[in-house]
């Protein structure tokens, strides 16, 4: 598995691999991801099947999915850890179903004011 910038041709891999994880990324949100080169793919050794995909606006992680059969085993870590390299500090804002996620990674988390099923988390490159 590497991970790689998206271009604007691998649009329909990124939304589909949201759209499995059951995740809402506006279409004009990751058009202009996509142009920015602030999409990431993680792809099989084949370099051909998307196995996993991160879209940012800046430094705030929008979306960050992986293929169900895929998950555990450290493609939206590499996800997450590339974006942070590229960027230096990311940020986060995600529900209590995927904390662990962020947790793992390092995140410093907050819960959201007047939304207790809502977190906000921070991380800072070294």
């Amino acid at each position: 598995m590497r991970v790689r910038e998206a271009t604007p041709a691998d649009r329909a891999a990124v939304a589909n691999v949201l759209d499995g994880a059951a995740l809402e990324t506006e279409p004009a949100r990751l058009k202009a991801s996509l142009q920015r080169g602030e999409t990431l793919l993680a792809v099989a050794d084949d370099g051909e099947r998307v196995l996993g995909a991160l879209v940012l606006d800046g430094d705030r992680i929008v979306s960050v999915a992986v293929r169900r059969r895929r998950r555990g085993q450290g493609i939206g870590s590499a996800l997450v850890e590339r974006a942070l390299a590229e960027r230096g500090r990311l940020v986060a804002a995600f529900d209590e179903r995927v904390r662990p996620f962020y947790e793992t990674l390092g995140f410093a988390i907050e819960p959201v004011e007047g939304d207790e099923s809502r977190y906000r988390g921070r991380l800072e490159g070294e």
